[in-house]
């Protein structure tokens, strides 16, 4: 079948390199792409937030499956626009990609079900969300936790070290730092532990684990600096142990998948679990309702098992007839970002040595890339995802840096690392 691939990013390319793999892929489109992209795929200038040109384009091509990258246009309903014009696609509804769109909407259903997650109240005025944060200063103390409700491109998240720096991230959500995102704010305490990352597929009743991950979010070695998008991921999680795996299915992947079956709107697509590892067990930090970037760059070369069936299974509800099968390898993506990401940087700074580093052995997926005169350059904050391989974390981290200094990008950098806490556990 025609399939249209949804998005721009790395975790487009490296869905897009995956999905030509399968064996029910004939041409594969995807809106709008990017330069790497263009590799694998028919690039398309289609607004991904106007439901009724996707759905106009797909019945123009005979699009058979749509593929939905990123968290917007689920949020903006693109699903539940394709399936009401019998175009099968993969993603939750608007609904229950409430599950990312609405961190408020995620707190009450873990309240409501059972599901470990961090003590919280939600708020749609400061006056209200400073005083519950002065209450709580006065009990437990800082660090305490400031949510944009919305989705704010993974920056609306500030953990708040002192009072005036809780009180300064609700001035900032409610003044509109974070756009409609800040209408209202989610406190939440803080959690102490470990971060990893666990993904499911699911089918509206079955889930199915669909690998783990640990990324990095601050810009800077070390984890200093600001949240970004993502420095940095790797794939499997060390940290979580089949034990630890299990308990995450059963008290959170399941409970979820049953409470939004009682809500009559069953979750379809990707769960992905961001997790914190706490002396009291794992427990819910945030989801998102869709593979995360960079993480697909290290979960897709891992995946042995044909993408398109597993998405097919996942959007008819017959997960059950499928097993996903991981190659024991591990991977690990370092983003090599703009100078100035997260904040200001130039665009259109040109690009050399990407052919080299692929040669070396490693898989390098465009985020933020265009083609112009023949020549690679950088659009974008976070620009190139490299992905090296290895059978331990340390041999796919050196892959990854050896490929790194083959690429020549002057307004480049990267953190350089990249699996420093799975590294360190290697050594002993």
């Amino acid at each position: 079948m025609d399939i249209l691939l949804i998005g721009s990013g790395g975790r487009e390319h490296a869905l897009a390199w995956k999905l030509t793999q399968s064996l029910h892929c004939d041409d594969l489109y995807c809106a709008p792409g990017n330069g790497g992209i263009s590799q694998y795929a028919t690039c398309v200038a289609l607004d991904i937030m106007d439901n009724d040109a996707v759905v106009a384009f797909c019945k123009d091509k005979g699009i058979g499956f749509v593929v939905v990258g990123p968290e917007q246009p689920l949020v903006n309903g693109i699903v539940d626009a394709l399936e009401a014009a019998d175009i099968p696609a993969f993603g939750p509804s608007a609904f229950a990609a409430q599950l990312e769109g609405s961190k408020g909407f995620t707190k009450d259903l873990c309240a409501e079900f059972n599901i470990p997650t961090a003590a919280y109240q939600r708020f749609n005025n400061a006056p209200k969300a400073k005083m519950y944060v002065r209450q709580q200063n006065e009990g437990r103390g800082a660090p305490i936790v400031i949510k944009a409700d919305g989705l704010a491109a993974g920056k609306g998240v500030i953990v708040a070290t002192t009072l005036d720096e809780a009180i300064d991230a609700i001035d900032m959500c409610f003044e509109g730092s974070f756009g409609a995102a800040g209408a209202e704010v989610v406190v939440e305490a803080f959690l102490e532990g470990e971060e990893a990352s666990l993904f499911a597929i699911c089918d509206g009743q079955t889930a199915m684990l669909m690998g783990t991950a640990q990324d990095h979010k601050r810009v800077g070695d070390g984890d200093i600096g600001p949240n970004t998008g993502g420095m940095g991921a790797y794939s499997p999680a060390p940290i979580l142990t089949q034990e630890l795996i299990d308990e995450v299915m059963s008290d959170i992947i399941v409970p979820t998948l049953a409470g939004m079956h009682h809500k009559g709107h069953p979750f379809k697509g990707i769960l992905y679990a961001g997790l914190m590892l706490t002396k009291d067990g794992p427990q819910l930090i945030e989801y998102n309702t869709r593979f995360g970037d960079p993480e697909c760059q290290v979960l897709m070369p891992r995946l042995k098992t044909d993408l398109v069936e597993l998405m097919l299974a996942a959007a008819s509800g017959n997960l059950l007839e499928i097993e996903a099968e991981w190659d024991d390898k591990a991977a690990l993506t370092v983003v090599l970002a703009s100078k100035g990401y997260p904040a200001e940087y130039e665009k259109n700074t040109e690009i050399e040595g990407v052919d080299a580093a692929e040669k070396s052995g490693a898989l390098v997926f465009h985020a933020g890339t265009a083609e112009k005169d023949g020549k690679l350059l950088a659009t974008g904050g976070r620009v190139l995802n490299v992905t090296g391989f290895g059978n331990t974390i340390t041999e796919a981290q050196t892959s990854a840096y050896m490929a790194i200094d083959q690429i020549k990008w002057d307004n480049g950098f990267c953190r350089r690392d990249i699996g420093w806490r799975a590294v360190e556990r290697e050594k002993g």
